[in-house]
This record gives C-alpha cells, sequence and structure tokens, in this order.
C-alpha cells in the first residue's frame, strides 16, 4: 500500500504509545494504558479521536493491543469509527504479533515480550505459537507483575518471620508503613495490577545491589521467561534450527540482572542462539502490520479492514 500517512498504536496495560507519519514529519505521544477487565474496541476508538482532536489525518492505522481477543478484532468497527480522520484501512492485531514484527520482521524465531505483562510468539515457516499473556491471574510468568508480586510476597514473608530480611522491605515500607494494612489497601484499588508491577523496578535495582532474595526473585522470572520462549520454539518446529533468533523487547529487558540471566537461561538450553534484547519498538511493529506479505505465518492473525476507496 502507498500510504502517505499512518497512524501507529501500540497498546499496551502499562501505557498506549501512538506515532503519527505523513509528509511533513513524524511525531509521537503515549495515554494511559487499556483495561483489559473493560471492552477494548471503545478504548482504541478514544485514541484515534484524541488523534483527530490534534488535527492529524492519516490514510493507514495499524493497532497492535493488549489482551485482544478474537471476539474484539473488528477492524471494520475501528474503520468505521476511523471516517473523520480519514483512514482508508486499518490493520489490527495482538500486541503479541506487533512485538514480534518490531523485532523479526517476517524472519522465524521467538520474541518475548515483557512489561507490566508478558506474551511470547514464535513463528516457524508455516506456524505462529504464542506462549502465555494470560493475564496476572492465570498467567504472566516473569511479567512485572510476577516480579512485584513476588516482591510483596517476600517482604510479607521476611515480615511474618518465614523468609530472609531483604531490603526490598525498606521499599514497600516507604509506601505503606504499616505492612500488615498493605493488602486491604492494595485489594481497593482499581489499579492494583499496575501497582504491583510497579516494584519490578525495585526488585532489579536490589538484584543489582546485591540483595539475595531480590536477586532470587529476578533469576526465577528470567527462567519462567525462557520457559516461554523455549515452549514456543518447540511448537513451530524451531528450537533445534541453527542459529534461532531470540529477542527479549519490553521494559523489563532494560534491567541488566535480568536481562543477563535470561541470556544465560536460553543459551543453557541453545547453545547457539542468537539472543538479543531491547533492539525493537512496537510501534514499528504496529505500523508494518500492513505490510506484512500474505504469505507469512503472521498473515492469518491481523483483522484487516479497507474502504471502497482503497
Amino acid at each position: 500500500m502507498n500510504a502517505t500517512s499512518t497512524l501507529a498504536i501500540d497498546a499496551g496495560q502499562s501505557g498506549i504509545k501512538v506515532r503519527h507519519t505523513d509528509a511533513a514529519g513524524t511525531g509521537e505521544w503515549s495515554a494511559p494504558g487499556v483495561r483489559t477487565d473493560l471492552p477494548l474496541l471503545p478504548q482504541l476508538v478514544r485514541v484515534i479521536e484524541q488523534a483527530h482532536e490534534g488535527g492529524r489525518t492519516t490514510e493507514r492505522i495499524g493497532l497492535g493491543v493488549s489482551g485482544l481477543t478474537e471476539e474484539e478484532s473488528d477492524a471494520g468497527y475501528l474503520l468505521a469509527a476511523a471516517t473523520p480522520i480519514g483512514a482508508r484501512s486499518v490493520h489490527l492485531a495482538h500486541d503479541s504479533i506487533t512485538a514480534y514484527l518490531g523485532a523479526l520482521g517476517d524472519e522465524r524465531g521467538v520474541v518475548v515480550a515483557a512489561g507490566t505483562g508478558v506474551v511470547t510468539l514464535a513463528a516457524g515457516a508455516a506456524d505462529i505459537a504464542r506462549v502465555d499473556g494470560w493475564g496476572h491471574i492465570m498467567g504472566d510468568a516473569g511479567s512485572g507483575y510476577w516480579l512485584g508480586r513476588a516482591c510483596l510476597d517476600a517482604v510479607m514473608r521476611a515480615y511474618d518471620g518465614r523468609g530472609d530480611a531483604t531490603a526490598l522491605s525498606e521499599v514497600v515500607r516507604a509506601d505503606f508503613p504499616d505492612l500488615e494494612a498493605a493488602y486491604i489497601e492494595l485489594q481497593g484499588d482499581p489499579e492494583r495490577v499496575r501497582r504491583v508491577a510497579s516494584y519490578a523496578r525495585a526488585v532489579a535495582d536490589a538484584a543489582a545491589a546485591g540483595d539475595a532474595v531480590a536477586a532470587r526473585i529476578v533469576a526465577d522470572g528470567a527462567r519462567e521467561l525462557a520457559a516461554s520462549a523455549f515452549a514456543g520454539l518447540r511448537r513451530v518446529g524451531e528450537v533445534n534450527a541453527p542459529d534461532v533468533r531470540v529477542r527479549g523487547v519490553g521494559g523489563l529487558f532494560l534491567g541488566d540482572v535480568l536481562g543477563r540471566e535470561f541470556a544465560a537461561a536460553i543459551r543453557s538450553e541453545i547453545p547457539g542462539a542468537e539472543v538479543r534484547l531491547g533492539e525493537a519498538h512496537p510501534l514499528d511493529g504496529a505500523a508494518a502490520l500492513a505490510d506484512v506479505a500474505p504469505t507469512s505465518a503472521l498473515a492469518a492473525h491481523i483483522a484487516v479492514a479497507t474502504s471502497l476507496l482503497e
């Protein structure tokens, strides 16, 4: 498609990132994250409306969305809502697809995208396999929420005398001077998932500073992320491929300790793996949705709507 303008949207739980590109240049902005416990499509429409309110027009819209289900993969609904902004096409996919495209394009391999939540996508010659991404109640092993939850668990174990002392206790006490009341406040907080996930940074910092409890949490999280990568590669028949490509993207991989532990866990099972961390931007993947070849294993997982003018 020879579009002269593109609106790329990366809608995650921690935040929404938007990039508008046209002949005049490129601009980016952000918005609060999507609520996966609420209908997603109206939230995405609002992002498009905000672009219009900012005076922008676009011909092509690409969206990667956390928590997107098959029932809500309605690109036509979004295209109809995007008529005022001049859109001729909408390409909509789960954010695992856009994270993959931003990291590996159409190449075979596996991408682990880890932030507040985590989802892994592997792609082979004909198939793809999504691993985890099942939310904080049922999954998201190794995610920011998972690390934050482990932090709080470790602090309460230390408080009770069930676990080792940790520097994380002082971090949590700064927010909850009365530790025994912390669980009540968190349970009543509608933003509790993001709030719990925010402790992932403290875990990474404490691990880097030598705290043994934090280091164990990070190592366990890294092994969970690596296990998801292995599972995906096995399911698409790429685990024994020469020079298999493994990418770790998202804010969680910005921590040196977790990234090092993840790479070590991957290479312990696949010594020849090409492991790279943080070398992607999901907005690049959202912008690339329209350019995925029909023969790609990813193509069947992208919802597309085009106008009669397209």
